[in-house]
Parts: structure tokens; sequence; C-alpha cells
């Protein structure tokens, strides 16, 4: 660092390490000489058809896209005044930790869980109380040798009148699991009146059923973050959403850029929300459920893993045992040119490796890599 830029930059953000994407980690350019199994960032491994057309493209885009928001409010079964178009679901994190803290504010975070919260609460100046999940053990979802991690709701709510905001992830991300809707209404409901609850549904699509969705309607400090970039198969284009009511839309709306979403972008995401858009998802969606299930049946028989994570999404994390660490499958994973994901530097997640479902193949040579470690132990 520079003495001007040391002298410059914030006193927060001098110790602040960055949020390591998979493309920070393994960048397609490098990539690109050899043909390389993408299995690190929980994306779709299937393309939908799309066309764009380039007419005003020389004019700057709508502030929100009537055919893109409609078309999402249909799909997600709310007003189209409820719908706000980011870039992205992380566009959605950052506004409104914009919006709502200030520096002397704080968020709630309750890992393992998605990275980006802290980060961006971070490089806005305002702090983060971390309250880790709980092992919950004996529960009717999980099989007798696992066990699920829930919400520490009583230390959350005993922090309520320090934070504004709430991040909860359901679907989670990294460990797959769904979160208990009785724990997460009882935290709506006792923070009423001191935070939003912010309810990221990233991986929704994989367990549709499990939506909290409705709540934006029941409750006033409730937010549900949406996004194109998993089930929809267009992590490329940088297209989430951001529902909740109109108070908090308003708010929003005053900080986010003046033209968040590009003409093709628009056009693209319009079009994957039409009818054959959707059922071209709940396809692939389906699909890549029964290979995910088909992954856990092997990896439970697999003697270097120590615990599969129950998952409801597009990935399942593995906890290894001492026959092998995550270093040592990763690299001998890369040296298949099949990239995974370690998330050994997670809160109580030491020696765990994430797999991103791929297509059948893609699942296929991920089976087979791992047999082969489980025959040379």
């Amino acid at each position: 660092m520079t003495d001007l830029v040391n002298k410059l930059i914030r006193t927060e953000l001098k110790d602040l390490v960055p949020y390591e994407s998979a493309r920070r980690l393994f960048s397609m350019a490098n990539a690109a000489e050899v043909e390389t199994t993408w299995l690190n960032a929980n994306e779709n491994p299937y393309v939908p058809t799309v066309s764009i057309n380039p007419e005003m493209y020389n004019r700057y885009p709508d502030f929100q896209p009537e055919p893109l928001i409609k078309g999402y409010a249909n799909y997600a079964g709310v007003l189209p005044e409820q719908v706000l178009a980011t870039r992205g679901a992380d566009e959605g994190i950052e506004l409104l930790i914009r919006t709502f803290c200030s520096s002397n504010d704080n968020i709630i975070i309750c890992p393992p869980t998605y990275g980006m919260y802290a980060i961006s609460a971070k490089t806005h100046g305002c702090g983060v109380i971390t309250v880790p999940l709980l092992e919950i053990h004996g529960l009717e979802k999980a099989a007798s040798n696992t066990s699920s991690l829930q919400l520490d709701v009583e230390t959350i709510l005993a922090n309520k009148q320090k934070a504004n905001l709430i991040f909860i992830c359901c679907p989670n991300n990294p460990t797959g699991d769904l979160v208990n809707t009785a724990d997460i209404i009882n935290i709506i409901e006792s923070t009423a009146d001191d935070c939003i609850v912010v309810l990221d549904e990233a991986y929704i699509e994989f367990c549709a059923e499990a939506t909290s969705v409705s709540l934006i309607n029941k409750y006033d400090n409730v937010v549900v973050l949406r996004t194109l970039s998993k089930a929809f198969g267009l992590a490329g284009l940088r297209c989430g959403f951001t529902l909740t009511n109109n108070n908090i839309m308003d708010a929003l709306k005053k900080v986010i850029a003046p033209y968040p979403i590009s003409a093709p972008v628009a056009q693209i995401a319009a079009q994957t929300l039409s009818p054959d858009g959707i059922n071209w998802m709940k396809s692939k969606v389906a699909e890549l459920n029964a290979l995910r299930d088909s992954f856990i049946t092997n990896a439970k028989t697999w003697s270097f893993v120590e615990k599969v994570y129950p998952s409801q999404t597009n990935f399942v994390l593995l906890k290894l045992n001492s026959k092998l660490t995550a270093a040592t499958a990763m690299q001998t994973f890369q040296q298949q040119n099949v990239l995974l994901r370690d998330q050994s530097k997670q809160l109580m997640l030491e020696n765990t490796i994430r797999v991103s479902i791929g297509n059948q193949q893609q699942m296929e040579l991920v089976n087979s890599i791992f047999s082969k470690v489980e025959q040379s132990l």
C-alpha cells in the first residue's frame, strides 16, 4: 500500500480481507486453455435459450424495466410495487445496509453463512454482531447420524436493540440446510419495533415450498432477497430482486443507482421469466435435485467423509475426517481440472469442502474421483 493510499484509505478498510468469490480464486481466463469442470460457485450447469434485441441500446434503460418487474412479480406471487430489481442479490444486501445503517449501527449475521453480509457491512463502516448457528441433534428431517445447524434465537433476540438488520440465509449457504420457519417468525415478531429481518432466498427454487415470501404481506419488517443466478442459470447477468413493502421500498429507492439494470440484462431476464422460461428452470431444478440426492447417497458411503450436511440446494457440504484433508481433496480435483470450494475457513466448518451439483456427466466424474480417493486410502 503506497503512502498516499495508506494515508487516505478509511481506517476500517486497512486490514479488511475482501470476499474471496469463486472467480477471484479461479478465473475463467486462467482456465481457458483446458476444459474445466466448474463446481465451485453453485451455478446452474445448463444455459437457458434467450435472444437480445439491440434496438434502443443507445438510450439509458428504464429505472425498473416494466416487463422484468411484472414478470418477476407474477413468478414470485407478489405485487409489482413490492419488487425492486438489482444487480444481483448482492446489490440488495448493500442497499439495505447503506439505507438503514450508519457507522455506529450494527447488523446481525449467523455464521457459517454467506460472507458478503459481513463484508458489505464492514466496507460501509458499520459493525457486525456474530451469532453462530447452533448444532441441533435429532431433528426429524435429519438422519440419525447427522445434525442440523439452526438459529440461536435467544442470542439473536438478546441483541435486537443493538442492530438494525438481521440477515438470515434460507436455505443456508454454505451448509445447504433450511432454517426452521417457526424460528424465523419468532424473530420477525419479536423484533417488529427494532430490526428489519432480511431473508436471503437465493436457493429457494430448489425447495420452493419453503419460501417465506408471503411474510412481506404480514409483517412490516421483512425483506426477501432473490436472484436469477442459481436455478435460472443467469449468474453472468447479475440480476436479483428485493421483495418488500412500500415503506422499505421507498427508502431503498433513495439509495439505488439511477440505472441499476442494463437493457440486455432486462431483456434476457424477462424472457427467462416467461412461462416457457419458468418451465425450463423447473425441469432443470428437478434434474439437479435428483443428482444431488444421488451424490449424497454415495458420499455417505465414503470412509473419509465424517458428515454429509443435509441439503435443499444445488450444492452439498462435506465434512472430512482425519483420513483426508480439504486441502488434499482440493488439490486432487484440481489436478483433474475440477474445481470445488474449500469452506474450511468458515466458522464451525473445519476441514469441509462444498460440491456444486453439475450435470450428469460432471457428477459421474466427481463420483469417480472420490471413488479413486476412497480406494487409495
